[in-house]
């Protein structure tokens, strides 16, 4: 039985793991620099949350996300990582954790959920399309890296 819920502080390395997996999937293992203290200070200060899938006790998934606002639309949610461990994929546990952001979205106000997707993760591409999803193609990533 797959439980999905918030993310408990001490579950929060074995969601670092996830992302660096995720990291790894997506070619770029290298750029996780944060470390696990980091993290705790940042989810105690209450800068991100999470949501988790768990098979016995083992986080199997996650949804890493936090608060943000968009200047045409509002409150908005950012899914930041969303990754399901390989072994466990294709049984709808990235299904039910995407309907439970989209839920959280909702208790919290928000009116626009986001979030990115690699232009070779056609996969992913997919399983967003069924959520009716707009992919935008036409803006481009831009960032400073302050390390």
């Amino acid at each position: 039985m797959i439980e999905i819920r918030k993310v408990a502080r001490h579950e929060l390395s074995q969601v670092l793991d996830l992302v660096k997996q995720l990291a790894l999937f997506e070619k770029a293992p290298q750029e996780v620099t944060v470390t696990l203290e980091e993290y705790e200070r940042d989810f105690e200060d209450n800068i991100f949350d999470a949501l988790v899938a768990l098979d016995n006790q083992k986080v199997i998934g996650i949804a890493l996300y936090y608060i943000g606002y968009s200047t045409w639309k509002g409150k908005m949610l950012y899914l930041d990582d969303f990754f399901v461990l390989p072994e466990y994929r294709n049984q709808k546990i990235g299904e039910k954790l995407f309907n439970v952001i989209i839920e959280e979205a909702k208790e919290q106000q928000c009116n626009l959920i986001k979030w990115q997707v690699l232009d070779w993760n056609t996969e992913a591409q997919r399983f967003y399309q069924k959520y009716n999803a707009i992919i935008e193609k036409e803006w481009w990533n831009g960032k400073i890296i302050l390390l």
